[in-house]
């Protein structure tokens, strides 16, 4: 495939459209790693640029497919800001009848063929805006909706209320119009600002992709109920590798053990538990001890192999002092170091212990219940 740039600032035959085709080799380059689905489709057609960044990956896609996909007899789902169509292509299969809705009139031309292509003739596409739509739309088992979280200037906005359309105002209306509503957020939202402006979530999901936290989901249904929450990790298949389900008030409740000692496994919890706010929890699901309330780091001499997160062989750990960390460090000349609860910062570590990035050890410099600061060297376990 040609060099994008070359393409651009060559000379183009009378009657090519450069741009266009600039447009779609970027979108195929972006599709191959986040969409692998539409890349392998040869008549998919890509939009903008802007709109391949801000479309979800097909990985969460399929993951709130698996959400919204248990429903029986005659179904309708609809799509409130449609977007690229990612979401509404993947959920479609799973119902009778599809709306997607979306007021780019570029993005619902494009997304029609790619429905099209996939040979999902009963979705309709309409151009037009969610609030427009709500009004006089059919009943509907699911209804899916991601707020613009970009202002008219640009600037992102994260609160809900803030967002377009507002869910917190339209949350009456959404609940008359389907029995359950899922609403896509920024992973940057405050879950316990949304739970007190949305009076009617029944379920909270922190989703990543190999640990890097990607949406916020939430589920809303009319009758009343606890939300629970789950802390969602995807791997690179889009296969489910942890599911942490918890309520704020167990999190709230349990009593951890706490150590001023690390034992001979050290355990690191990925984002999305961290994202989820759910630090007291693991230690008592898991049988583990924490090293300190603020420490988001557990221990134990026995092995746990199912612990949602990365999993550390400790080699040694020692205090501050020099000859400790001398004999803790002794020969390494590289080292991958976190901090966890510790007052420097990784590159004031990094030049103190005269070590660069990189390797197969690990440094950990967190404090201990007792509030002895403390230097855990370690190696990635295995697990399986």
């Amino acid at each position: 495939m040609d060099d994008v740039q070359r393409l651009l600032l060559g000379h183009a035959p009378a009657g090519v459209d450069v741009a266009g085709a600039v447009t779609q080799i970027e979108g195929w380059r972006t599709a191959c790693h986040k969409l692998p689905t539409w890349a392998a489709c040869d008549a998919v057609v890509y939009p903008s640029r802007l709109a391949m960044e801000q479309c979800s990956s097909e990985a969460t896609a399929r993951y709130k497919a698996r959400l919204v996909g248990h429903v029986e007899g005659p179904t309708r789902l609809a799509d409130l800001t449609g977007g690229f169509g990612v979401d509404c292509t993947m959920m479609a299969a799973a119902f009778h009848e599809v709306t997607y809705v979306e007021r780019n009139p570029t993005l619902c031309v494009v997304t029609a063929k790619n429905f099209a292509a996939f040979g999902l003739a009963h979705v309709h596409v309409v151009l037009d805006d969610a609030r427009n739509v709500l009004e006089h739309l059919p009943r509907q088992d699911w209804i899916v909706v991601d707020p613009a979280r970009r202002d008219t200037t640009g600037r992102k906005m994260v609160s809900l209320a803030d967002c377009e359309p507002d869910v917190v105002t339209l949350e009456p209306l959404l609940l008359s119009k389907a029995r359950r509503v899922l609403i896509k957020c920024s992973p940057m939202l405050d879950i316990s600002q949304a739970l007190r402006q949305l009076r009617s979530v029944h379920e909270v999901h922190v989703v990543a992709v190999q640990n890097e936290c990607k949406e916020l989901l939430l589920i809303c249904g009319s009758s009343p109920k606890k939300p629970t929450i789950h802390a969602v990790n995807l791997g690179a298949d889009s296969s489910i590798e942890s599911d942490f389900v918890f309520t704020p008030e167990e999190e709230l409740a349990c009593i951890p053990a706490y150590t001023d000692r690390v034992g001979h496994w050290l355990y690191e919890p990925n984002v999305a538990l961290l994202k989820a706010g759910c630090f007291k929890l693991p230690a008592v699901r898991y049988s583990l001890q924490k090293l300190h309330p603020n420490s988001q780091l557990y221990t134990s001499d026995t092995l746990c192999p199912d612990f949602p997160g990365r999993t550390f062989e400790v080699m040694g750990a020692s205090g501050f002092g020099k000859q400790e960390v001398k004999t803790l460090v002794g020969n390494l000349r590289k080292a991958n170091i976190a901090i966890r609860n510790f007052p420097e910062s990784v590159d004031v570590l990094r030049k103190r212990l005269h070590l660069s990035e990189g390797g197969d050890d690990y440094l950990f410099a967190s404090t201990l219940s007792d509030n002895r600061h403390t230097l855990i060297l370690c190696v990635l376990a295995h697990k399986g």
